[in-house]
């Protein structure tokens, strides 16, 4: 297992210790067709995304390959008016996640923010849920329960955005499942290019 595979599991397992029974996880597969506006990028990603506002935390885990471009930007927005379609509002840390891999075409991103704290929010974001911590993380919550954040990447070749896909609920993840979170991304990312080169 390398480096970063060891880590978004220690990743995991720290989050398996933290969240309570009100966390929630939402899952995507990100392509180009899937953006706003829709483009033939053959690029392809997948995001695993556990929120729990009882004790503030968020955790982001990404994979990607195939992008035209090289990444300039991560984020997830929220909230579109209807699920599972149109556009909304950078939600997350701007002007990206910290840390997410810029300048490259393929990378994964594992990270953790605390949603008490302001610095995790866009503050445009924050600014129009009462300019609280609680009431963007109330708006958030809400968004991906009923599908309207989406998560995606940008390129220089696409600026607007290259890929994306809308956060879906997951199934509540057994201990042991949840271990292999960080795990999982990759995997789901390596099945995904493989389908979409036998269709």
């Amino acid at each position: 297992m390398n480096q970063h595979l060891r880590h978004c599991a220690a990743a995991a397992g720290l989050l398996l210790a933290t969240m309570t029974a009100s966390a929630a996880t939402y899952t995507t597969i990100l392509t180009g067709p899937q953006e706003s506006p829709p483009n033939t990028s053959p690029g392809i990603g997948a995001a695993v995304v556990a929120f729990d506002a009882a004790t503030h935390i968020l955790q982001v885990d990404v994979a990607f390959s195939g992008l035209l471009g090289p990444s300039t930007a991560s984020h997830i927005h929220c909230c579109t008016a209807t699920p599972d379609a149109g556009t909304a509002g950078i939600a997350t840390e701007t002007p990206t996640f910290g840390g997410f891999p810029l300048g490259v075409m393929h990378g994964a991103y594992s990270n953790t923010y605390n949603t008490s704290l302001a610095s995790s929010w866009n503050p445009a974001f924050l600014s129009s849920h009462g300019g609280t911590t609680a009431g963007a993380e109330a708006a958030f919550g809400a968004g991906l329960a009923g599908g309207e954040a989406y998560l995606n990447i940008h390129s220089d070749k696409y600026p607007g955005g290259e890929i994306r896909g809308f956060l879906m609920a997951a199934p509540v993840p057994e201990p042991a499942m949840l271990g292999m979170l960080g795990l999982g991304v990759p995997a789901v990312l390596l099945m995904a290019r493989r389908r979409r080169k036998q269709a």
